[in-house]
C-alpha cells in the first residue's frame, strides 16, 4: 500500500528551519540550507515567507534569526502556563471550600480564554465549558472582573469596538447599565454572570492583578438552582480571600 505524504509538507520544512534557527541564531542562507539538508533556493523561498509574517528576522549581513512575533507567541504560552501552575494550589483550596466548577482565564484579544477548569467532586450536574473556549468581557463574570480593572480610556475603547450582543434575554446590552455594574465590581472586587451567557447558569468571578494590570481572572460557576443566599455569601468570601492569596504570591 502506497504511503500517503503528509498534507502541508512546506510547513514541515518551515518547522525544520525554525527548529534550526532556535539552536543556531544569526546564520546565513547557505549555513541554514546545509544544516536542514535542503537546497538554498527552497530554503530562501520559505525564509521569505517567514520574514513576511514576522517569524524570522534578517540583519544587514543577511543572517537570519527567529523573529519577535514567534518569540511573543512563545512568551505568551509560558506566561499562560506559569499562571495555571501558580494558581492551581489556591484554586484547589477554593474548590475544597466550594464544591462547584472553578475556571481560570486569561485576557486574549479582548476576550477571556479558559486555560484551566476544576470539576466539582460531588456534583452530578456539571458545566459544559472546556479549556480553550473564549467568552466576551461584557457578559461573563471573569470578563466583567477584568473590565473593572480597565482605565476609563481602555473601557471606552472596548465599548466602541465591541457591540453588546445579547446571548440570552438576561445579557446586559445597555452601555449605561453595564457601566453602573462595572462600577459596582470596582467597589466589591467580585463580578456576576446571572444567566447572561447561558440560561440557568450563575457565575461569580474575580480578577487577578499584577503591577496594577489584570493578567487574568477566575470564577465559580454552577447551575442557578443550587445557589442560595447563604452559599452566595460563602462563595464571595472565599473568592475574595483566594484573590488576595494569589495576588500576594505573584
Amino acid at each position: 500500500m502506497e504511503k500517503k505524504k503528509p498534507y502541508g509538507t512546506v510547513l514541515i520544512k518551515a518547522s525544520k528551519i525554525l527548529d534550526y534557527l532556535a539552536e543556531n541564531p544569526d546564520v546565513s542562507l547557505q549555513v541554514i540550507a546545509k544544516g536542514v539538508e535542503m537546497t538554498p533556493p527552497t530554503v530562501l523561498k520559505i525564509l521569505d515567507t517567514l520574514l513576511r509574517i514576522g517569524y524570522v528576522n534578517k540583519n544587514s549581513e543577511k543572517n537570519y534569526r527567529l523573529g519577535a512575533k514567534l518569540i511573543r507567541y512563545a512568551n505568551k504560552n509560558i506566561e499562560q502556563m506559569d499562571l495555571v501552575e501558580l494558581t492551581l494550589p489556591f484554586l484547589e483550596k477554593l474548590q475544597k471550600k466550594i464544591d462547584e466548577t472553578i475556571h481560570l482565564g486569561i485576557i486574549d484579544n479582548d476576550e477571556i480564554l479558559y486555560v484551566n477548569k476544576l470539576e466539582p467532586k460531588h456534583q452530578t450536574i456539571r458545566m459544559s465549558s472546556k479549556i480553550g473556549i473564549t467568552r466576551p468581557l461584557y457578559n461573563s463574570a471573569m470578563g466583567k472582573a477584568v473590565l473593572a480593572e480597565f482605565s476609563e480610556e481602555q473601557y471606552t475603547a472596548y465599548l466602541e469596538t465591541h457591540p453588546l450582543v445579547p446571548y440570552t434575554k438576561y445579557t446586559i446590552t445597555n452601555a449605561l447599565r453595564l457601566k453602573k455594574e462595572i462600577q459596582t465590581v470596582k467597589e466589591s472586587h467580585v463580578a456576576f454572570d446571572d444567566e447572561e451567557i447561558e440560561r440557568d447558569i450563575f457565575c461569580i468571578g474575580a480578577s487577578i492583578v499584577k503591577n496594577d494590570q489584570a493578567i487574568g481572572a477566575f470564577s465559580v460557576s454552577m447551575p442557578k438552582y443550587r445557589l442560595t443566599d447563604k452559599l452566595k455569601k460563602e462563595i464571595i468570601h472565599a473568592l475574595t480571600q483566594t484573590k488576595k492569596e494569589i495576588e500576594k504570591r505573584i
